[in-house]
């Protein structure tokens, strides 16, 4: 029997508990749609192989991608040239060698050597933010103040993007997640944005990332735009998703923030836990379909199949992770899937990780007696959003 999808969570600790169940059944389950069933992937083992690429196509254009299954109708002729327009530039959505080529010119702008010497600007700007919300008192709004503001500073400084223009992205950003009908008029604004700004900057490029694509030749304009888009929306709504919900899960495990208190070296090995127990991607950014005949976990997927892998799921596999519905700053949990694997493996991830970490660590140190004011089951979240976090949480200190 098929299963529904997608499910939605119920609890800001937790992916849906019907993953627990549907990861003893089997490694791979099928799934309806409106447009037709898929694969859901459970396991750890085989969410590597099938992110790792091999017969595997990420490639919406690809017959059988499982985008296509959330539709009960085919787009018309002028729908799908827009959509494919759209489209230009989105290496995420390119098998190699097309997705090489553009992984390469990326790469340099996110080495850890690159994000090291990024972290002394990103240290400001927390402090700032910090600076900000005890001048307004002692209380604050920590997804807005902190969550959302901090990622949307740093990628508008790495992009060259106009803070003063964050929250017009960040606004639209949100409705292109949601599940609204006007989710994808929301990406097309985001797109005719950024459309103008990669026009202004190809007249006069600055030193930065966008500039240096634009000296580089290698990219044309609307794949310049595509780059963007990606990098602008990836770039600052997971890490503020991420946020709100590390602050919530460290004040729900004091002791284990008392370590951290006590010796600061341990915050590394706490974000690679913290982004493997919330996977608050889950599915979202891993949609593959089948370009040949092959078995996986046992499964025989066939030619034209769509697959999602669950990586909320994956990531919760008892046969990887020990008690892997408990939060364990000492786990050690790098082999996470959080940010992908294989050739798709996100490339932001260390940028992601130090602003987590910075974050983290200079929020409680400043604010020694953060609190949340309301309890967690009046937090509001986004269960049913493609990509999980918290709305809004109230905090005091």
């Amino acid at each position: 029997m098929a299963h529904s999808f997608p499910l939605p969570r119920t609890c800001p600790f937790a992916p849906p508990p019907e993953y627990e169940r549907m990861r003893e059944e089997a490694p791979l389950v099928r799934a309806s749609l409106p447009g037709g069933d898929v694969w859901l992937v459970t396991r750890h083992a085989e969410a590597q192989r099938v992110l790792a690429g091999t017969g595997i196509s990420t490639n919406p254009a690809t017959p059988g991608h499982p985008t296509a299954a959330f539709r009960t109708e085919a787009p018309s002729p002028e729908e799908e040239q827009a959509l494919e327009h759209f489209r230009t530039g989105h290496f995420i959505d390119l098998d190699p060698p097309d997705h090489t080529r553009f992984r390469r010119l990326l790469i340099p702008e996110f080495t850890v050597r690159r994000i090291k010497e990024l972290r002394p600007d990103i240290q400001k700007l927390v402090d700032g933010l910090i600076d900000d919300m005890v001048a307004q008192g002692s209380e604050a709004e920590l997804v807005e103040a902190f969550g959302l503001a901090l990622p949307s500073l740093v990628i508008c400084r790495l992009l060259g993007v106009p803070y003063a223009d964050h929250e017009f992205f960040q606004a639209r950003t949100r409705e292109m997640l949601s599940t609204d009908d006007d989710s994808h008029a929301a990406a097309f604004a985001i797109r005719d944005y950024l459309d103008g700004l990669v026009t202004a900057a190809e007249q006069a490029p600055k030193d930065d990332l966008l500039g240096r694509l634009i000296t580089g030749g290698r990219l044309t304009h609307d794949e310049l735009v595509g780059v963007m888009f990606l990098l602008l929306v990836a770039g600052h709504e997971t890490t503020a998703n991420m946020i709100p919900l590390a602050v919530l899960t460290l004040l729900r495990h004091p002791d284990q923030l008392a370590a951290l208190r006590a010796d600061p070296a341990g915050w590394p090995m706490a974000v690679e836990e913290l982004l493997r127990f919330h996977s608050i991607v889950d599915w979202a950014a891993f949609d593959r379909v089948a370009v040949e005949d092959q078995e996986i976990g046992g499964q025989l997927v066939r030619k034209g199949e769509g697959i999602f892998v669950l990586g909320a799921s994956a990531n919760r596999d008892e046969r990887v992770f020990e008690r892997p519905d408990a939060f364990d700053i000492e786990r050690g949990a790098r082999h996470h899937v959080a940010f992908g694997y294989g050739v798709h493996q996100c490339l932001g991830q260390n940028l992601a990780r130090a602003e987590l970490e910075i974050a983290l660590r200079t929020l409680f140190e400043r604010l020694p007696g953060l609190r949340v004011t309301v309890a967690d089951a009046d937090l509001t979240a986004k269960y049913d959003g493609a990509i999980f976090g918290l709305t809004s949480m109230p905090v005091a200190w």
